[in-house]
């Protein structure tokens, strides 16, 4: 396949592209942070706030991974999270525009911040309770796709990702790395530490996502941490994601 991947500069976008460049032909689109294209890939640029450059950016793919999100300010603000939901919708649209069949979009454990906070194991089926204005353009996201693939027939994936610091070597930075996200966190320490994901199968996640035929789904992304927050049977299950990390071997 040929797959566009939105916000492609990024963290999540990175290490699925460093790890998958050669196995699809990828198109990296990114808005301000110039990327070096991994070899046979190509690059554009593009604003998921201007439909007409998602619309262009989708011509003559096959499947659409979106992980752009504007961010103005802090995590929490409404205009961010009003952007996002505009950027939203020009992808799903400029995908059944150009005739996609899938779509791939990067939700967030934020979509059940409180369902987390206060419940031990959570699973796909946990209602929506974003925590945020984050949490609830993810929550938006989610239920724009369950509609675009009720009614138009597309494939619809929605990976509500844990906690990925895009750590290359986690074992050099980890407890840094925790430390800092913690303080501005709606959650524990405990709990990051169990949402954590591992580069490799972050990107391993987004693959088998795309491999899949399964017209909607939600599916929650972590390593195979101790102790678990997230039920990952369905994803195992439905996507055949196969994770080995765990956070623990990376604490003291």
């Amino acid at each position: 396949m040929k797959i566009l991947v939105t916000g492609a500069a990024g963290r999540i976008g990175t290490a699925f592209r460093e790890r998958y460049a050669d196995y699809n032909s990828l198109r990296a689109m990114y808005h301000r942070t110039r990327l070096k294209p991994f070899p046979g890939e190509e690059v554009v640029q593009g604003d998921i706030t201007d439909f007409d450059s998602v619309l262009k950016a989708t011509k003559g793919v096959d499947a659409v991974v979106h992980l752009a999100l504007v961010r103005r300010g802090d995590w929490g603000d409404w205009e961010s999270a009003h952007r996002n939901m505009v950027g939203m919708y020009h992808v799903f649209e400029a995908a059944r525009r150009s005739g996609l069949r899938k779509v791939v979009f990067a939700s967030s454990n934020h979509a059940c911040g409180y369902a987390v906070k206060e419940n031990d194991i959570v699973g796909p089926d946990a209602p929506l309770r974003p925590d945020s204005y984050y949490g609830v353009n993810k929550a938006f996201g989610e239920t724009l796709g369950r509609f675009y693939s009720d009614q138009y027939s597309m494939s619809v994936i929605c990976l509500r990702i844990g906690w990925f610091p895009g750590l290359e070597d986690p074992s050099d930075r980890f407890m840094e790395i925790l430390s800092e996200d913690q303080t501005s966190s709606f959650y524990s320490a405990g709990k990051l530490i169990a949402m954590w994901i591992s580069n490799r199968y972050m990107a391993q996640l987004i693959h088998r996502t795309l491999e899949t035929h399964l017209e909607y789904g939600i599916f929650y992304g972590v390593s195979e941490n101790t102790p678990r927050i997230f039920d990952l049977a369905k994803t195992k299950e439905k996507l055949g994601y196969k994770p080995e990390d765990h956070a623990e071997d990376y604490l003291p």
